[in-house]
Parts: C-alpha cells; structure tokens; sequence
C-alpha cells in the first residue's frame, strides 16, 4: 500500500485505524513500562519507546492519556523499559490487554525485580532502562515522557522479543556471516 500526498507535500488524512495499521508495519523490539507507587505496580506494552540523547542519557515513552499506568508513573516520577526476550510472548499479551489482566494481577507470571528507582523490572528482560521521569508533554491524546536513565541492565545471551503486523517472534541472527 502507497500513501497519496496532497500537491502542497502533505499527507493526505489517515485515520486512526490506517495509523494503526501502518504503525504497527514496523518490526519493533517489545517493551513493558513498568512503574510502581503507593497503590502497587501498573505497567503497559509500549512499542513506542525510544531514545532522545546520550547525554543526558535519556529514553521516550509515548503512552495514551487513557492508559492507568501513567497515573502511576507521573506519580512515582519513576518507570522502567524493559525489552523482552523471545520467549515472553505471554508477558506482552498479558501487558498488551490481550488477558483481561490490570494493575497488580499483570505482574503474577514471570519473575520482576527492581533496580535503582524502585520500578518492577522483568527479570529475564533483554535490556532494561531504569528511568526517573525528566519531562511530560502533553500532546493530543497522547502523554511523552522522558526519562533520564538512572540505572541499567543488559542481557547479551538472549534473543529479543519482536512485534510486526500485531505477531510475535524472536529475531534470527545469521552467525556465518
């Protein structure tokens, strides 16, 4: 499918269910957000995690205004980015909505830890981005949160978890080459 652009070079409109489509195209790395306060751990699939700079070290996490987690990190000012491993397909379903799971219950299957900010951190997670929220912008229906990344840990044996086309599968890497 190929986008038409309109003569003054902007993009014709997309509805939601195109962006959705064409956004979820895109092979990406699964991560949990996951935060913690004084009403327990919430978190949420965010495949809409990224970078910003190296220094200061610093990570995005675009997360819906209607998403409950987000009550929960704006007001620990913490979270944790945890990218899965190829076997955790379950874990994203949990975290993705697909199990009817909230709150609490989403943290029962799987072993969670923490790091530095007190955040649940997936313990067989590919690499994990221990965060101190840093900035939030509002924009439209979405909150961006930044992060500066106070603490880390990294997984070099495993296989991360993908996501293309709303399925899962762990990537292959060519090892001859």
């Amino acid at each position: 499918m190929t986008q038409a652009f309109e003569p003054d070079g902007a993009t014709a409109a997309i509805d939601p269910k195109t962006f959705w489509r064409l956004l979820g195209s895109r092979p990406v790395a699964v991560p949990v957000v996951a935060s913690r306060d004084i009403d327990g751990p919430a978190g949420l699939l965010a495949l809409s995690a990224t970078h910003v700079a190296a220094a200061p070290p610093t990570m995005l996490v675009s997360i819906g205004k209607s998403t409950s987690a987000l009550k929960t990190i704006k007001a620990s000012g913490f979270f944790s980015i945890n990218y899965l491993p190829e076997e955790a397909s379950e874990t994203a379903n949990i975290f993705g909505g697909k199990r009817g799971l909230s709150g609490a219950d989403r943290f029962a299957a799987g072993l969670w830890d923490m790091l530095i900010t007190g955040s649940p951190v997936f313990g067989d997670a590919v690499a994990v981005f221990d965060c101190a929220v840093d900035r939030v912008f509002d924009y439209h229906d979405t909150e961006l949160v930044i992060g500066r990344i106070v603490g880390y840990k990294i997984d070099d044996v495993r296989r991360p978890l993908l996501s293309q086309f709303g399925k899962y599968t762990g990537l292959r890497i060519d090892t001859a080459a």
